[in-house]
């Protein structure tokens, strides 16, 4: 089921996805949502998910699927989930509009 959705996902991040669930059987997708907390107000959590919720937004990429809960979509929409592999390390990361401002650790942020 193909979705267009406020919020994008990279080919960059669709290809790790896949070879993420690949290697996890039981996993079904990536769950990308938004906790309150963290050094900026908000924060991003990643996940893998076996269950799709009823009300969840599913995105599906070239052979990923990630799920994204309503409450978190009203935070990343017009957003873009990317992977980044640099000699810092490896890790998911959300192109957020949204966020006013970022902490240094890159998984916290602040909406005005």
């Amino acid at each position: 089921m193909e979705t267009q959705a406020e919020f994008a996902v990279s080919p960059r991040a669709a290809a790790r996805i896949a070879e993420i669930v690949a290697a996890q059987p039981a996993a079904a997708a990536l769950r990308v949502s938004v906790l309150a907390g963290g050094c900026s107000g908000f924060q991003y959590r990643f996940e893998l998910d076996t269950q799709r919720q009823p009300d969840d937004l599913v995105i599906e990429r070239d052979g990923a699927r990630v799920l994204v809960d309503p409450a978190s979509l009203d935070l990343l929409g017009g957003g873009e989930l990317d992977y980044t592999d640099e000699l810092m390390g490896s890790h998911f990361a959300v192109r957020n509009p949204n966020a006013t401002s970022a902490c240094g650790c890159g998984t916290s942020f602040a909406i005005e």
